[in-house]
């Protein structure tokens, strides 16, 4: 299949995500590659508004391109990342914080058709939890910072939350400054020992990793658009097994 052929039904995948009366009071919208394209932002009461471009893939993924300023090279952030990163004071609701400009007027991402593959692709894996009988779970994991060595809480109940954990694992110079939720910096005193201990697993508070609180590779914290081996191999292993699933049915 030649290059321009590709080229021409991922547009018509974009083109196919939303309606166009949809879309077309939104700002900055642009479709292809698989995806819709639209301009967005986010506030902060100290340092303004922060603008960037949010595509919409199918398969419910959103990635962020910053362009707060010229120089800015973030690219492919989360919308939580995002909210971070533009210094947005009330952290943790995205969905909320981040805009997208309606009719000359910033509209929250929670009142567009934008998030629509974004709460499918939720549901669709609560779903599968569910019939599988099994609740996935993931404990509280810790960062360390490569400059003072003072190790950071991370969550990991929600797909943005166990991306924001993986993409931190995955960089070598991760330092306090880059923590996700609060800015802190490495003279932000680090959590007690006897603190640290509990994690949250909910079989017991001071659980060292057993098997349920320790997930070994899930749809949740897997992710198809990341390079690394762990995901590669995850999703290598999940496209074998619907293909196997098809073969037989």
């Amino acid at each position: 299949m030649s290059s321009s052929v590709v080229e021409e039904e991922e547009i018509q995948c974009g083109s196919t995500l939303f309606e166009q009366e949809e879309l077309q009071e939104m700002s900055g919208v642009n479709v292809g590659g698989g995806y819709v394209e639209v301009m967005c932002g986010c506030t902060s009461h100290r340092y303004g508004d922060a603008v960037a471009r949010l595509r919409v893939f199918p398969n419910g993924d959103l990635e962020i391109t910053c362009e707060c300023t010229p120089g800015c090279d973030e690219d492919k952030l989360t919308p939580a990342a995002f909210e971070k990163h533009s210094g947005r004071e009330t952290a943790r609701k995205w969905k909320n914080n981040v805009w997208v400009i309606v009719g000359g007027e910033k509209v929250p991402l929670s009142k567009t058709v934008l998030l629509k593959y974004y709460n499918e692709a939720s549901k669709k894996l609560n779903r599968s939890n569910k019939s599988q009988g099994t609740k996935v779970f993931h404990r509280d994991e810790f960062v360390g910072c490569i400059e003072c060595g003072k190790e950071r809480r991370f969550r990991l109940r929600s797909r943005d939350e166990c991306r924001l954990h993986h993409n931190a694992m995955a960089d070598p110079n991760w330092k306090c400054s880059d923590f996700p939720y609060d800015k802190i910096t490495c003279e932000a005193e680090e959590e007690r020992g006897s603190r640290k201990v509990y994690k949250g697993c909910t079989r017991s508070p001071t659980c060292k990793g057993c098997t349920s609180c320790v997930c070994f590779g899930c749809e949740l914290c897997r992710f198809s658009d990341c390079s690394c081996q762990t995901c590669v191999d995850f999703t290598s292993k999940v496209y074998a097994r619907s293909i196997n699933n098809m073969t037989l049915d």
